[in-house]
């Protein structure tokens, strides 16, 4: 079967195979079709092989050359799970305010590392903000430009402290990050005069 006709559709939960022009053949469930706009979304078993978890593919009827129907459902598909409005508008202004931060790091003339940094230590506290070019975590620690462990002030204390550690960390890891190529490329640079 060629991509549907006028009228024709997909049953969601119905298991299908495509074809793609591509020459690559998905199987999957039914999630959701879309007659306008000829796309169709699969529910598809993990790449990841978890049991647990699902891929989930959006395929272009116009660019598949054959659909199979594998097994229609003709009962009536469960309801979908309720939407818990209030849960995404906070989670979308959460989100709007971390780009907002970001947008302002950035105009503000912020180093990259500073950005960075700032990622790192916001993905472990969340009260943490701008102020100029200096990080400010929970109020108590300021992280002033270069953005070393030396430069975090506050407070004596735990929140100290741990800013601290949390910076240490960040910039032994972008160390590390950075001395691994090197080391991949004098190896490969050893093998080939070693092989000559």
């Amino acid at each position: 079967m060629a991509a549907p006709g006028p009228g024709e559709y997909f049953s969601v939960g119905s298991h299908v195979s495509c074809l793609t022009c591509l020459g690559q053949r998905l199987q999957g469930e039914v999630v959701a079709f879309d007659y306008p706009s000829k796309m169709l979304t699969l529910k598809c078993p993990s790449s990841s092989a978890k049991p647990n978890l699902s891929d989930v593919i959006l395929v272009n009827l116009a660019y598949v050359s054959d659909v199979d129907v594998i097994n229609d459902r003709t009962e009536t598909p469960p309801p979908l799970a309720s939407l818990n409005i209030s849960k995404l508008a906070s989670r979308a202004r959460t989100e709007k305010e971390d780009k907002l931060s970001q947008a302002y790091a950035i105009s503000a003339g912020v180093s990259v590392e500073g950005q960075q940094l700032f990622q790192t230590i916001h993905k472990t506290i969340k009260d943490c903000k701008w102020q100029e070019k200096n990080i400010i975590v929970m109020d108590d620690v300021v992280i002033s430009p270069p953005y070393q462990v030396e430069n975090c002030k506050g407070k004596e204390g735990s929140a100290l402290s741990h800013v601290r550690k949390i910076v240490e960390k960040h910039f032994k890891d972008v160390e590390s990050q950075k001395s691994m190529p090197r080391t991949q490329a004098q190896q490969t640079q050893k093998d080939s005069s070693l092989s000559s």
